[in-house]
């Protein structure tokens, strides 16, 4: 089937549909959600039951350059800094030489086994070092589990910056198949260029971001979404403008702005946590509508022993090795070595090679995609388990809440006050959002001469208000205080 103008949205809705339908099952028996994606995808491809013809790696790349900014930058937002910090060095390990160790000893490998000489071995070995965190925690959640000894905190760090890492790898190392005679200063200089220039702008434009969103004061709450996109889009162009790792850059700006106070950041946070499920889905399809499963069969045995060798030696031996300066129980850096998932990242790099049109570019596509595949059915279909088995892992609480209790746990309150602002409270005629409020407190209403109203970060504060605040604990509320520099009154809590 070709796809036209006048039956392109009613496939699309047909596909989002039952890639929709394939999450509520992943949700409900624990099946990958990636694998029903894909699935979803295939099926409707060349060799599927719909027969759309789609096989341009050009317009596949870019669908995966796209899907990936909203990913990370969803990712970045919700990573919290006090949650990250005491994995911070074991994460940014994993995340660097973690991947060089796994791209290194992949591609040796492979020009072992096969008749790929060495650099187009460490090609595909560039491709697939890099981990999937939504898959992994789409079935952790699914399994109803959580993790002990700060592994999740661990593993979402690793996921979400090991992907730029790999992409530098890529690029180097596609570069190094199309011209085996260049120099290697020129690919060390590259990847230092990439790196810093990444890093810098990451915190620049994550600063410039913050400013923007702050100070714009828009009318229209929605426009703040789309705001959002722009920046994350300008992040992205701009840095690899200047040679800089756009992905890296993207993830950076978003783990410095889920960390800072923005105006309607909640609601940010939910509308890129929908916008990362929809550019997942979206990509999965794109790639699974990509693949010929019939040429993915022939590189089967293959695609098993390399998928073999990477969730056996090469992740175990980048974990073990990564994190031998750190002190972790044995039982962890196990679990962190099955929890080496390929997704859809590493198939989104395997069209580099087919738009370069490099010798073996389809043969390396195809054992990607296998590895992706079999990566997330073996090590995913087990993950719970293996939780279990290594005891590293317990089950969430299932209690079911109402409206109220699920507002109030957004914040984790305990304390509410009532704090009437003087008129020569530093706090009259300022914005909430710059106040510098305490991270887990909130002012849920202001009563203003006997009128409530509900506020948000670009409301001034005037003499005489009346606030409503709630905080986590008692530490909270005289953080709020002196927040507001105002005398707390003394209590009795005896």
């Amino acid at each position: 089937m070709n796809l036209g103008i006048e039956n392109i949205m009613l496939i699309g809705a047909i596909l989002l549909l039952a890639s929709v339908i394939a999450g509520k099952a992943s949700s409900r028996y624990g099946i990958p959600t990636l694998i029903l994606f894909l699935v979803v995808g295939m099926l409707a491809g060349s060799e599927g039951i719909l027969k759309i013809k789609f096989n341009d790696p050009h317009i596949a790349k870019f669908i995966g350059i796209v899907c990936l900014n909203f990913i990370l930058f969803s990712g970045g937002l919700e990573t919290k800094w006090q949650a990250i910090r005491p994995v911070f060095w074991q994460g940014v390990t994993l995340s660097t030489l973690g991947v060089v160790i796994t791209a290194l000893t992949t591609g040796l490998f492979v020009s072992l086994i096969t008749d790929f000489n060495i650099y187009e071995g460490l090609l595909l070995g560039a491709i697939v070092s890099s981990t999937d965190a939504a898959a992994v925690f789409s079935i952790l959640r699914s399994r109803n589990m959580a993790l002990k000894n700060n592994l999740r905190p661990l593993l979402e760090l690793e996921s979400g910056s090991n992907d730029p890492v790999a992409n530098l790898l890529t690029i180097a190392f596609l570069s190094l198949v199309a011209n085996p005679h260049q120099e290697t200063s020129v690919l060390i200089n590259f990847f230092l260029k990439e790196v810093i220039m990444g890093v810098f702008c990451g915190f620049i434009f994550g600063y410039l971001s913050k400013t923007l969103i702050n100070r714009l004061k828009i009318d229209l709450e929605g426009l703040y979404f789309v705001l959002v996109i722009s920046l994350i889009f300008l992040t992205y162009s701009l840095t690899s403008l200047i040679h800089g790792n756009g992905f890296l850059a993207v993830y950076l700006c978003a783990v410095y702005l889920g960390n800072q106070e923005l105006m309607h950041k909640k609601s940010i946070i939910k509308t890129f946590d929908a916008f990362a499920w929809l550019m997942q889905i979206i990509l999965f399809l794109a790639l699974g509508l990509l693949v010929f499963p019939s040429h993915i069969l022939q590189v089967s045995l293959l695609g098993m022993a390399i998928s073999l060798f990477l969730i056996f030696v090469a992740r175990p031996l980048s974990v073990f090795i990564g994190l031998a300066p750190f002190k972790m129980q044995l039982k962890s850096k196990v679990y962190v070595s099955w929890v080496g998932l390929r997704g859809a990242v590493p198939i989104v790099f395997a069209t580099y090679p087919l738009i370069e049109g490099i010798d073996k570019a389809g043969i390396i596509f195809n054992i990607v995609f296998f590895i992706s595949v079999t990566s997330v059915l073996v090590q995913g279909g087990l993950l719970g388990k293996m939780a279990k088995w290594l005891k590293v892992g317990h089950p969430s609480s299932n209690k079911s809440y109402s409206p109220v209790e699920l507002f109030l746990n957004d914040y984790a309150k305990t304390r509410m006050v009532e704090i009437e602002l003087p008129p020569d409270s530093y706090a009259v005629g300022k914005q909430i959002i710059d106040l510098q409020f305490p991270e887990n407190s909130i002012i849920a209403m202001i009563n203003r001469k006997s009128k409530f109203f509900t506020p948000n970060g670009s409301s001034l504060l005037e003499a005489h208000d009346i606030l409503i605040v709630l905080a986590d604990n008692q530490k909270g509320i005289t953080k709020v205080y002196n927040c507001l520099d105002i005398d707390e009154p003394e209590t009795n809590d005896a």
